[in-house]
Order: structure tokens, then C-alpha cells, then sequence
């Protein structure tokens, strides 16, 4: 299991180093990206919050977009009260060559999802027509459909224990990658944004922001 961000063509994107990845596939996260992975990782999930105050609908009014190209880029996730990031958890059954992956009804700020399901519930649906990602409990089994739109998917099953030790692993992955943003930001980003952009980070995946020692 590992957390993933849904990832599209930087276009021209130079506002601070980005990986060449392959438009449309995963991203992993993890304490093992590159410099370059992790500023691909950030522009994503800015770019996934990038909306026009104007736009806003029933929230909360947000302040105006700034003038400047860095400012405009990140005002989204700095301003929005909920984040999201496109992208989820994906599960690799690697024996059977079985691949769960996010749906498009997916985020991975709703990651903590998947303990609802371990705690109790029957049923997650991450997408709908034409693929519809199902994730459901029967006992002491999870089934993972890949899609449930097809009587013949392929699946992966697990036990509870299983799914429990693998969500343990995916949240020290986003822990590891949040450690490397705040590094990341001090050597990117101008100082008054990079505490910010790293908090912004932590809460677009429910997690304790990483403590930062002070500059020397």
C-alpha cells in the first residue's frame, strides 16, 4: 500500500525545480523522492487548490489572489479551509499482478477512510461509471475490487491484520514525506512561505506538521 498523487504535465511549470513523471500516472510518497519529486508533489497539490477566490461556493470568503506568479500559485492552498489532493492509497498485489488504485471520486486527504472500514464498516467507493474502485468488509476479510463496474474484476483480498499493517506503513510513508517538504521548503521557498506551505501540506493529509529547528 503505498499513498500516491494523481499526477498531470507540469506545462511549462518554473517557479521551482519539478521531475520530469509521466503525465496522468502515481506518484509515490515517501521519505525517498528526490528534491525534484517532492517540488512535483508540492505543485500538484497547489495546483489542486488553485481557485479563484471568485469561485468560492458557500465557504468562507477568501482573501484576494496575489499579484505575484509564487503568491498565485500556492494562494489556494494556503487560503482554502478544506484541502484536497488528487490521488488516494494503492494497493499491489504483486503475486497476481493486481493493482487497486484510486478512483476519480478519490482524495488522499481522505485517506483516514480506510480505518473506518477496519473499525467496522462494510463499504468505501473511491469512483463511479465507467471505474468504480470498491473497497468492502466481510468479517474478518477486505475485499478490494478493482472495478466493480465488471462481474468479472480482478481483486485483492486481505485480513483485517493485513490491511491494518499496511495502513501503518502508508501513514509512516506520508510522515517521511512530510520530513522532507519542510527541509524542502527552507531551500525552495522564501521565508514567509515556507512555514505556511509546510502546514498547509500536514493538514492536506491529516497529519502533525513536522517540527522544523530554527535556521542558524
Amino acid at each position: 500500500m503505498q499513498p500516491v498523487l494523481e499526477i498531470y504535465a507540469p506545462g511549462g511549470f518554473d517557479l521551482w525545480p519539478v521531475a520530469e513523471i509521466e503525465p496522468f500516472g502515481f506518484l509515490p510518497l515517501s521519505g525517498e523522492l528526490s528534491a525534484a519529486e517532492i517540488g512535483t508533489a508540492v505543485m500538484r497539490i497547489a495546483s489542486c487548490n488553485d481557485i479563484d477566490p471568485d469561485d468560492d461556493l458557500g465557504g468562507p470568503r477568501r482573501p484576494p489572489r496575489p499579484a505575484d506568479p509564487l503568491g498565485s500559485s500556492l494562494h489556494g492552498l494556503l487560503t482554502f479551509e478544506t484541502l484536497f489532493a488528487a490521488g488516494g492509497l494503492r494497493v499491489a498485489d504483486e503475486s497476481a499482478s493486481i493493482t487497486f488504485l484510486p478512483g476519480c471520486c478519490d482524495g488522499l486527504e481522505d485517506w483516514r477512510d480506510w480505518h473506518r472500514l477496519v473499525d467496522g464498516g462494510d463499504l468505501l467507493g473511491f469512483g463511479h461509471d465507467p471505474v468504480s474502485p470498491l473497497a468492502e468488509r466481510f468479517g474478518d476479510t477486505v475485499r478490494l475490487t478493482v472495478n466493480a463496474e465488471q462481474s468479472d474484476s480482478p481483486m485483492i483480498k486481505l485480513s483485517v491484520t493485513e490491511l491494518r499493517h499496511l495502513l501503518a506503513g502508508a501513514e509512516r510513508d506520508m510522515v517521511d514525506f512530510l520530513s522532507l517538504t519542510a527541509d524542502w521548503a527552507r531551500r525552495n521557498l522564501p521565508p514567509g512561505y515556507r512555514d505556511p506551505v509546510t502546514a498547509a501540506l500536514a493538514r492536506v493529509l491529516d497529519l502533525p506538521a513536522p517540527v522544523v529547528p530554527p535556521e542558524q
